[in-house]
């Protein structure tokens, strides 16, 4: 698929915040823990949801799609020989079945995972949290192999707060009876998203939004429940970015505000304007929601190095919006982006639209501004948030513009063509 865009259009209206991706993909993988029925609400109809169905269903899990409900039904067995290679090999949330697979098999084998092309990824946190726990992974060019023996509590101590390595810790820890505590956890909201699931399971859990988590195991999981998907921060950035790069007046709904309160501090000091009005409370009870208006304004080059950090603290996947945001603000900006080999590499993308960009290295990016952006052809990264930046150059881009395969953008939202349609852009999917 490759979209069309007409640039250098202002933005208006109002645009709701859709569900969480990694929400989404990791409540997914902890409904393996549960014997009972899950239906998870509001689940994001993107390409990396459907990858994990498609495993799901292979290994005999019923998953039937009710509106934007998912209706998710365990086998009496799982067959983990007819496991849809393919589908497990084109998303790293693969590695989230570790955890609760690891009580259902004393041995078994999961495919090799991708996902985003961001250089290395290791996968030694997911192997030293779960090993503290009695589970052995070994790494084969296609697949990981897992053993254990007998399964016990623990003290695990994360090297980097990563989200999928503390959740597969808290997936794994949940059905092992006794008390397992996760120092120097994730914090990050998909995390949040997990632990409250598992609540609503009858785990027991100390410290949800810390970074020091006590979990109360329990050896039986059966019950019939009903969860929602809480809102995305990634998505509402992506908004965030457009307006501000299009000197637009926008309305950013239901944006999950804890999660964006230090990308919105860094957005203030580079002068966009903007104002927060509380919106509640997400239906997981823990996801506090605001409405975010913003207003055409002039940009300045933030004074320090952008840099992001675990939560709570700037989104490593926010990061990228504030190369194409930086575009546009006067002066030089300095983005660092440490914890990926490549993903500063994609940022010199933005060239091609008439941004100047100087790489220092594969983690450090200088951007000039302000640019006035042009047209261009070209082919999406394989890497889902470059992607979107190079996206949004385009709607400020004057002229016609093609964004050609964008597969890596449908991963991760949903019906991004009509929202941004909805606002008033001139794009176009073919």
């Amino acid at each position: 698929m490759n979209f069309i865009i007409e640039g250098g259009k202002p933005l208006s209206g109002s645009v709701e915040t859709s569900r969480s991706k990694n929400g989404a993909v990791a409540l997914l993988a902890a409904s393996l823990l549960n014997a009972g029925r899950t239906t998870l609400h509001h689940v994001p109809k993107i390409e990396e949801v459907n990858r994990l169905i498609e495993v799901l269903r292979s290994i005999g899990v019923g998953v039937e799609w009710q509106g934007t409900s998912v209706v998710i039904e365990p086998p009496e067995k799982i067959d983990l020989d007819t496991i849809d290679t393919a589908a497990a090999n084109r998303t790293r949330a693969i590695l989230m079945f570790i955890g609760p697979l690891v009580h259902l098999f004393p041995s078994f084998s999961i495919p090799q995972s991708s996902g985003c092309t961001l250089g290395l990824r290791s996968i030694r946190q997911h192997l030293w949290v779960l090993e503290k726990l009695g589970v052995t992974i070994e790494t084969f060019t296609d697949r990981y192999q897992i053993t254990h023996g007998v399964l016990a509590p623990a003290t695990i101590i994360l090297y980097e707060a990563s989200d999928t390595a503390t959740i597969n810790a808290l997936l794994a820890a949940s059905k092992i009876r006794g008390t397992t505590v996760i120092k120097y956890a994730s914090a990050n909201y998909q995390v949040q998203e997990v632990c409250g699931f598992l609540q609503a399971l009858g785990v027991r859990i100390e410290g949800v939004g810390s970074t020091t988590l006590t979990v109360h195991g329990i050896t039986d999981i059966n019950k019939n429940i009903e969860y929602s998907v809480a809102e995305d921060p990634t998505d509402a950035m992506f908004f965030i970015t457009a307006a501000a790069v299009t000197r637009s007046a926008l309305t950013i709904t239901k944006a999950p505000i804890e999660f964006l309160e230090v990308e919105l501090f860094v957005l203030e000091k580079m002068g966009l304007k903007f104002s927060v009005t509380d919106a509640g409370v997400s239906e997981n009870g823990i996801t506090k929601l605001a409405d975010i208006h913003i207003e055409p304004s002039e940009l300045v080059a933030f004074p320090e190095k952008i840099h992001a950090r675990p939560y709570p603290a700037l989104n490593i996947d926010n990061l990228p919006f504030f190369a194409v945001i930086a575009t546009q603000a006067k002066g030089t900006t300095l983005i660092h982006d440490w914890s990926y080999e490549k993903r500063a590499i994609y940022y010199t993308e933005l060239d091609r639209l008439g941004a100047v960009t100087n790489l220092h290295d594969p983690h450090r990016i200088s951007i000039e501004g302000p640019r006035h952006l042009k047209a261009a052809e070209v082919i999406c990264p394989p890497a889902l948030r470059p992607a979107t930046i190079i996206l949004v150059a385009m709607l400020a881009a004057k002229g016609r513009s093609t964004l050609r395969n964008v597969y890596s953008i449908n991963r991760g939202y949903e019906n991004i063509v009509r929202r941004l349609q909805e606002l008033g852009a001139s794009i176009e999917a073919t």
